[in-house]
């Protein structure tokens, strides 16, 4: 695949900038991206010193996999079209004049700014090991570092990467497109050690293990062996592992020699306060190259979050960075990976709660520390990790029931809810390689963005990894008319028989016994006549336990295996429409007293509980879903309360009708 480096250069004519961008990377995008859709006046100047246009580096992977092309790592990058804004790619700046408020690039030009923002990245770390300036040796950080590798790959027979980092695992799903054999080392004790636990990292060395890539744990790499070109690499246990290419994948480093040159405060970053500015306070840092609070971030969506809060601060408003909540979120050889928060080994054992599937490859543990929820971590697939991203997010509350669902079932709330993206608030990450929210995807569409084709050009989510692709697809079809559910209307038409018949039992007298019988038919006889009453009762208890086991069709389908849940939905509203028919005669439109009246209460609260939910199911395609949603959550528990006393209180009542 041929990758186009940037050969024309626009004249250079002097000239003042408001804003003064150092860095072509997401994060400065970013940046000149929000500027210009809150100020259209400001003039800036972006510079790169790389020999391509601006690209997204979250999407090299992708590259160096085949899952994309070249012009998709483009997309959305280009600023060079929006008025106001000088773009200099391919141009490195050398040095900062703080004084004269200039910086100065490479050929030596000038050029002098209000306010500059330094957005310079980070770079990979690289090891001291024996033999690291070897031919065939390699890092992974740029698209440079990507267009050698795309070569190499297809000659390389056996590639062994130094780091089980992000950056590693990344590399060794690349690598392995041509069944080129790979081998990951990691000197801790298991993969993505600060993502992971012991118990999440073993899941997922199982994982890569399974799709033919070795793993070795807690062992270093000594030397890299080869006279001129790497052969083989030694580990500190003394093992000798055979190789033709290695991969340096031991985490990265902030480019801040820029800034020392400029007597700028440093420390593993350039240090910045709330409002992002450096020591000086027309210079601001932002992304990878900045330490805000002691804190560097090596994620692109905390860099894109002080991008936001400064060009604010840029645009005259207020507003601070007070730090993000680290998230890692992806599908490492789409084995999906999560980690959020405060997940230190020195988390009391009782503040961990944990769910695991072995079957499935799934394990999840929440970090709650006094009610409040903390961190998480997850390994496999979970439906509702975005919902729990926002609670980690807000050190949201958890109960004690949701922490005993959790348990058995690992998931918070209900899967249903937990999907449904329309249910979240506006501030939830919905595409975590990007960060766009679910407030971005609505005000995209507000204006037209009726697709994922089109959410995707509009605000960028899913055109990285993918995987939000279905929450996307759930937010587009989310408002949608919903489809009724079927027989909705012979649903309805029972729910409402049952509520009339009871509000008649209520508010009717009951039918008097006949005082004579000079009748043509004596109606009496059915609630007085032992033999009609033993019918009636009778009729009632073999229908309650018929729709009980009805009821149970959803969750043990064993039960009947003919017919959908929908007709046997059915079936078990028009047996409770018969049950109220068989209770009034058996009572005589009577509330009775004592243990009948109790009974009576039972029976009525049961029957108008199920006749509210069956209202909420038939006309829940036109109710707002967020009301139809608690609407039938509450009529079903109070459903399932009043079931609970009425097999005691049946058999009492057959018990005293006998004894008597």
């Amino acid at each position: 695949m041929p990758i186009h480096a940037l050969t024309v250069q626009n004249k250079f004519t002097p000239q003042a900038h408001d804003i003064v961008v150092i860095g072509t990377g997401p994060v400065g995008i970013h940046l000149v991206q929000k500027l210009r859709q809150l100020n259209d006046k400001l003039s800036i100047a972006v510079f790169g010193d790389e020999p391509w246009q601006p690209y997204n580096r979250v999407k090299l992977s992708s590259l160096l996999i085949g899952e994309i092309n070249e012009n998709q790592i483009y997309q959305s990058m280009d600023v060079s079209e929006l008025s106001e804004v000088r773009c200099f790619y391919n141009t490195r700046i050398t040095k900062i004049n703080q004084l004269k408020k200039e910086v100065i690039d490479d050929v030596g030009n000038h050029h002098s700014y209000k306010h500059l923002v330094l957005a310079t990245g980070s770079t990979a770390h690289i090891p001291s090991i024996e033999g690291v300036n070897l031919k065939n040796v390699y890092t992974f950080r740029h698209l440079n570092d990507a267009v050698k590798l795309m070569g190499r790959s297809v000659r390389t027979r056996h590639t062994v990467i130094i780091g089980g980092g992000l950056l590693g695992l990344e590399a060794a799903r690349a690598m392995q497109r041509f069944n080129t054999q790979v081998t990951i080392i990691e000197h801790n004790m298991w993969l993505m050690f600060n993502q992971l636990d012991h118990h999440s990292g073993s899941f997922l060395k199982h994982y890569i293990e399974s799709l033919n890539i070795g793993v070795h744990t807690s062992v270093r790499v000594q030397a890299i062996m080869g006279e001129h070109e790497v052969k083989g690499v030694k580990l500190s246990n003394g093992e000798i592992i055979e190789c033709d290419t290695v991969i340096l994948a031991a985490g990265i480093k902030p480019n801040i020699e820029l800034a020392f040159d400029a007597s700028l405060h440093i420390s593993k970053g350039i240090r910045v306060n709330d409002q992002l500015q450096t020591s000086d306070i027309n210079i601001s840092a932002i992304g990878e190259c900045a330490e805000h609070r002691n804190m560097v971030y090596g994620l692109v969506a905390p860099g894109f979050e002080q991008a936001d809060v400064l060009a604010h601060l840029l645009d005259g408003n207020t507003a601070q960075y007070s730090g993000t909540i680290t998230a890692t979120k992806l599908k490492v050889l789409d084995y999906p990976v999560f980690s959020m928060g405060n997940i230190n080994a020195s988390v009391r054992k009782r503040e961990q709660f944990v769910y695991h599937d072995n079957k499935n490859e799934i394990y999840r543990k929440l970090i709650v520390i006094n009610g409040r929820l903390r961190g998480v971590i997850a390994i496999g697939s979970w439906p509702g990790v975005n919902r729990i991203q926002q609670a980690v997010s807000k050190n949201s509350r958890i109960w004690p029931w949701q922490l005993s669902r959790f348990l058995k079932e690992g998931s918070l709330w209900d899967e249903d809810d937990a999907v449904n993206i329309h249910l979240w608030p506006s501030a939830t990450v919905v595409c975590n390689c990007t960060g766009v929210t679910k407030g971005m995807l609505s005000n995209a569409r507000s204006k037209g963005a009726c697709s994922i084709v089109q959410l995707a050009k509009e605000t960028g989510a899913s055109t990285v990894c993918g995987t939000c692709k279905p929450l996307i697809a759930n937010f587009i079809g989310g408002n949608a008319k919903s489809e009724p559910v079927k027989a909705h209307l012979s649903l309805l038409s029972a729910s409402v028989i049952s509520i009339i018949a009871i509000l008649v039992l209520f508010f009717i007298p009951g039918t008097p016994y006949s005082d004579t019988v000079q009748v043509n038919i004596n109606w009496d006889n059915l609630w007085r006549e032992s033999l009609f009453k033993q019918i009636s009762g009778f009729s009632i208890l073999g229908l309650s336990i018929l729709i009980s086991l009805v009821s149970m069709r959803k969750r043990i389908r064993k039960l009947f295996q003919f017919g959908n849940y929908d007709l046997w939905r059915l079936v078990h509203v028009i047996s409770g429409v018969i049950i109220l028919a068989a209770l009034l005669t058996h009572t005589g439109f009577r509330m009775g007293h004592n243990l009948n009246l109790y009974l009576m209460l039972i029976f009525s609260g049961l029957i108008i509980s199920g006749a509210i939910l069956g209202v909420t199911i038939s006309k829940e395609h036109e109710l707002p879903q967020k009301y139809s949603r608690h609407a039938r959550k509450l009529s079903f528990w109070s459903h399932i309360f009043m079931l609970w006393p009425l097999p005691a209180l049946l058999g009492f009542h057959i018990l005293k009708t006998y004894y008597f």
